[in-house]
């Protein structure tokens, strides 16, 4: 059986779409993503089959990718047109260029490692897509199961790289089963052995997780904490009304859910929306306002987030911009922590979006930062941590994520290695307005819970803000575009699973055995060059 080319762009099409349907808040229907991938499979082998060229591969496998960009984050343009274009139209060609290396080396190395390599390829890109300079990690395939926690509660192994090999093994186990059935006109009960091993891949981890879920119990450690949901419009409000302003709607919603037993407060991303040097803080009638009004909170420990700079006598690193008056400044989306005793820390946020907060390879282009894009009052490249960290108060110990780190999960999971008892989260997505980015970003804190066994208190300017229990149970949670507080006991936990213990390690294996596989590729055309010389 041959494809045409219609038929071909029907079904790239198709998985596009499958895949996009399959995405959380997208379409949802999760399920779908165990079969998204068989129409792109389909169309792979007939181009291998028939010894067609490879650049076919390429343009269809585009095609499916950017369907699948633009279906699930098309959000993003609300923020960013010009990061949008740049998401959709380079992430389709990295995950293109994954797909493709799956196709080369089968091609070359034949069906068996081909098959092998499919698996490898594509989990070591998302993996390594965590950390280069270009990293987009939102789309990875184990990010799906965010809204089904009680399917994935082995990802405290795993982490979401387990449910992406999930995802693929299902997808190429039903593909040689169609192509056993159709292409080679095969009966059914000469593959009992597939159907058997598909069927066990399908119901094994869903029956384990369950099993999981049903009998994990929570050590009771409670610690009281309130997230704060101040409902600033960033497009407007935030930079039109004073600081003072917006910190007295903030802390009036912390009035009304603050007890004498309250130990943490978490107030949103930018709350403290003037920008300011970190060591003038003292000079600014808001932070008197927050003291002011904290000073009646019973030594509660509060967590803000913040617009800050620091001066630096010397260049520091690729954010630093000369001072007119001489020396350099490095500006920071930042994280205010003033504890029991009114003792300051700040913690600035690591992983940055690109575009809006990192200007990628600038490091090596430094004209790049004339490029960058203006949002939220900071222009160019961040500043960032040395390293990932957690935060202590005398009491307690936590782990900040600001925004967009929490979708990094080895970056979390060494914040909890260092001690962190619970996850706080602070966020504004009221840049994405109405649309599926805020509940897909609230979703993957889920799986950052189930990872680290940690609780989540998380505290979204816009919504939505929530307490997530450590099996990734939403226990709370505030609506959209609302002002609101939410106070909840969540249960701290010091106990390391081996995902936090030793992260992702199915993501660094197959990105070392990809390596292997292009090594032997380039070992093997050597030897027969050098066997053709002689």
């Amino acid at each position: 059986m041959r494809l045409s080319r219609l038929h071909r762009y029907l079904l790239s099409f198709l998985s596009g779409i499958l895949m996009v349907i399959g995405f959380p808040f997208t379409g949802s229907v999760t399920a779908l993503l165990f079969v998204a991938w068989i129409p792109l499979l389909v169309i792979e082998r007939d181009v291998y089959e028939r010894r067609l060229k490879s650049s076919y591969v390429f343009i269809h496998a585009y095609i499916v990718f950017l369907i699948y960009n633009i279906g699930t984050t098309w959000w993003i343009y609300f923020a960013s047109p010009g990061g949008a274009y740049m998401a959709f139209t380079f992430n389709s060609f990295l995950m293109t260029l994954a797909f493709y290396l799956f196709h080369f080396l089968k091609k070359k190395q034949g069906r068996s490692i081909g098959y092998f390599a499919f698996f490898v390829c594509w989990i070591g890109f998302e993996y390594v897509h965590h950390y280069w300079e270009l990293s987009w990690p939102w789309l990875s395939f184990g990010n799906a199961f965010s809204i089904h926690p009680s399917l994935v509660q082995w990802y405290e192994w795993t982490g979401i790289s387990g449910g992406t090999l999930w995802v693929l093994a299902v997808n190429v186990l039903l593909f040689i089963l169609v192509e056993r059935l159709i292409f080679k006109k095969q009966p059914l009960t000469g593959n009992y052995k597939l159907a058997l091993a598909l069927a066990g891949i399908i119901v094994f981890p869903v029956v384990f997780s369950l099993y999981r879920y049903h009998t994990y119990t929570e050590l009771q450690d409670p610690i009281e904490v309130v997230v704060l949901q101040p409902n600033i419009d960033p497009y407007g409000e935030k930079f039109t009304t004073g600081v003072e302003g917006q910190l007295e709607k903030l802390l009036r919603l912390a009035d009304e859910k603050v007890t004498s037993k309250t130990a943490v407060i978490l107030a949103p991303e930018t709350a403290i929306s003037q920008g300011f040097f970190e060591h003038e803080i003292t000079q600014h009638p808001f932070y008197n306002l927050i003291l002011k009004r904290k000073s009646t909170w019973n030594k509660s420990t509060l967590f803000i987030g913040a617009s800050t700079a620091r001066f630096f006598p010397k260049k520091h690193s690729r954010a630093s911009r000369k001072l007119r008056g001489g020396g350099f400044y490095e500006a920071y989306n930042a994280g205010l922590l003033v504890n029991e005793d009114n003792q300051r820390e700040f913690y600035h946020k690591s992983k940055l979006v690109l575009g809006v907060e990192k200007v990628p390879f600038s490091n090596w282009l430094p004209f790049l930062e004339e490029l960058s894009i203006n949002n939220g009052g900071a222009s160019g490249t961040l500043g960032i941590e040395d390293r990932a960290r957690s935060l202590k108060t005398k009491k307690h110990s936590f782990a900040p994520l600001i925004c967009y780190e929490s979708i990094y999960g080895e970056f979390n999971a060494e914040q909890c290695r260092q001690g962190a008892d619970f996850i706080a989260v602070i966020t504004n997505d009221g840049w994405w307005e109405d649309t599926p980015g805020y509940k897909q970003h609230m979703s993957f804190s889920r799986i950052r819970a189930i990872e680290n066994r940690r609780s989540v208190a998380r505290s979204a300017n816009t919504g939505i803000s929530c307490f997530i229990n450590q099996r990734g149970d939403v226990i709370q949670q505030t609506k959209w575009w609302e002002p609101a507080a939410l106070r909840s006991n969540i249960n701290k936990n010091k106990h390391l699973t081996f995902y936090t213990k030793r992260g992702d390690v199915l993501g660094r294996t197959s990105f070392i055995a990809t390596l292997l596989l292009i090594g032997l590729w380039i070992f093997k055309s050597l030897r027969g060059r050098m066997a053709k010389k002689n």
